[in-house]
């Protein structure tokens, strides 16, 4: 063979580890920035977060003076008060709790923003705004601790106990028991090897389960919907309509998810209006019982940008509350220069590894600040080509996609698709993610164009205000939209109708 030396010219594209970084950040939501900038901070001496120490700063003569005078307005406000409840004594009865009263070593000094209660009002006024006290104790348990504080009252056994709380913990978030007493009989067998009599532990588990389906909230510890809604039944008074809801939930709940009056007539022997009253019934159980217990805040949505009307325009401000204030530390930095003449195999190659470190820290922070500077010019793009919607609502939307945000910008449309994905803006209508408004065009019969997001609102519109006994076919809804030189097909509309989680039209029907 031989050989022979050849030259050949190609093009490709090669990402340096800066613009690999910046991609991955642009595409991170804000949860999973924070997480990535707290693991960074971790691993880099030379990053550091910038911390407003509002304590650490002098107190001036004025602040001094401004501070005695703010206590002294308050003690005599705290006198006025005590003068006046001793007046008032006679026109307002009060009960005194002694601390031994309290459960769970409670103590006053918890409830010092608690106000005296008149006669007859059942609310109790917390200082800052009148607020239901026991709401915001439930919302702030989970449904397990919910639970297990019922368990520590009943007094059962320790073993009986003991089955009661695996069965607990092995509740979903919406309270239902989704693994059979079976498959928890064999984990339990597992993990304990003296364990050997399985009907035993069975049957001790069935006891359990009767326990827990008895605990509040109703229907806790059901294993599918129709034992849900039965248990709810069951605490209710007796009578003819809750006796049929039962049997419909225990045999027929499929005739009634489809609304089939004729077959429920048939399987029950009962009049049309005994069935009405029975699915109104049904209606006021909570399919959910754990929904209560949810934790609210780890459904909030936190937003990149703000959107808020000046004049006739919109301003669009990034939040300052996701946006990290991480600067270079100094210290180190100037520690290097000074070791930059060390001689030295090993000073050489620690000072080279150090100033890589300096390097990546410097790019991060670059990189960080592009972002959220990208965020904000797709931001201000958007809220600029869809100033209707901010005046009128999503009716007024109109058709947008990333070509031309991107032709705009002078960015390419992959980038754009990042920004908008796990990105929120908060607007005098809602928050909302940067995706929702971009849609896809339809035509109209005057040879413009409408969002599909107008069109899913005019649907909304049209289902919203239809008569509940002869619903709107999706048929129908297309003739309408056409009345309204909107052309779009069955199909379509049946489409956005499902994107909108709304039923057909043979299941919003009305018995």
């Amino acid at each position: 063979m031989k050989t022979s030396l050849h030259f050949r010219q190609s093009q490709h594209l090669s990402l340096t580890p800066q613009l690999q970084q910046s991609i991955r950040l642009l595409q991170l939501s804000t949860l999973e920035l924070q997480q990535e900038i707290e693991q960074m901070l971790e691993q880099n001496p030379f990053l550091d977060p910038e911390i407003e120490d509002a304590a650490s700063a002098p107190i001036t003569l004025s602040d001094a003076q401004r501070q005695h005078t703010e206590q002294l307005q308050q003690e005599e406000m705290r006198e006025e008060a005590i003068a006046d409840n001793e007046t008032n004594t006679n026109s307002t009865e009060l009960t005194i709790v002694e601390p031994e009263e309290w459960e769970n070593g409670t103590e006053h000094d918890d409830f010092d923003g608690v106000r005296e209660i008149p006669e007859g009002d059942s609310r109790t006024h917390i200082e800052g705004g009148d607020s239901d006290v026991f709401e915001h104790t439930r919302l702030a348990i989970s449904l397990q601790d919910h639970l297990r504080e019922q368990l520590a009252g009943t007094g059962l056994p320790a073993e009986d106990a003991a089955a009661v709380w695996v069965l607990i913990e092995s509740l979903n978030e919406d309270g239902y028991l989704l693994d059979s007493l079976e498959e928890i009989a064999e984990s339990l067998l597992a993990q304990d090897a003296g364990q050997t009599d399985t009907e035993d532990l069975l049957s001790r588990l069935r006891c359990a389960l009767h326990w827990l389906q008895h605990m509040e909230p109703p229907g806790v510890g059901a294993r599918n919907l129709s034992e849900c809604l039965v248990l709810q039944l069951a605490v209710l008074p007796k009578s003819p309509v809750q006796s049929l809801a039962t049997l419909i939930c225990r045999q027929h709940l499929d005739f009634l998810a489809r609304k089939d009056i004729k077959k429920l007539l048939v399987a029950t022997n009962c009049d049309d209006l005994l069935i009405k009253q029975a699915q109104s019934l049904i209606m006021t159980l909570e399919p959910k019982p754990g929904r209560a217990f949810l934790n609210a805040e780890a459904n909030i949505i936190v937003p990149d940008v703000i959107v808020k009307k000046t004049g006739r325009n919109f301003s669009v401000l990034l939040n300052q509350n996701v946006v990290p204030r991480l600067r270079i530390n100094d210290s180190y930095v100037n520690a290097l220069k000074r070791s930059r003449n060390m001689k030295g195999v090993g000073a050489s190659e620690g000072y080279a590894n150090m100033n890589a470190s300096l390097q990546e820290a410097r790019w991060f922070v670059k990189n960080i600040q592009q972002r959220f500077d990208t965020i904000l010019r797709v931001s201000q793009a958007i809220v600029e080509r869809q100033k209707n919607f901010f005046t009128h609502g999503e009716i007024a939307m109109k058709p947008l996609v990333l070509r031309v945000i991107a032709d705009e910008l002078g960015l390419h449309e992959s980038t754009i698709s990042r920004v908008t994905t796990a990105k929120y803006m908060a607007t005098p209508l809602g928050t909302f993610e940067l995706k929702y408004f971009f849609g896809s065009s339809l035509t109209t019969e005057a040879g413009g164009n409408a969002s599909s997001t107008a069109v899913r609102a005019l649907i909304k519109q049209f289902i919203a205000s239809e008569t509940v006994s002869k619903p709107l076919s999706d048929s129908k809804i297309s003739h309408m939209l056409e009345e309204q030189g909107i052309q779009v097909a069955r199909r379509t509309v049946a489409k956005y109708r499902e994107a909108l989680k709304i039923a057909p039209a043979n299941l919003r029907k009305a018995l």
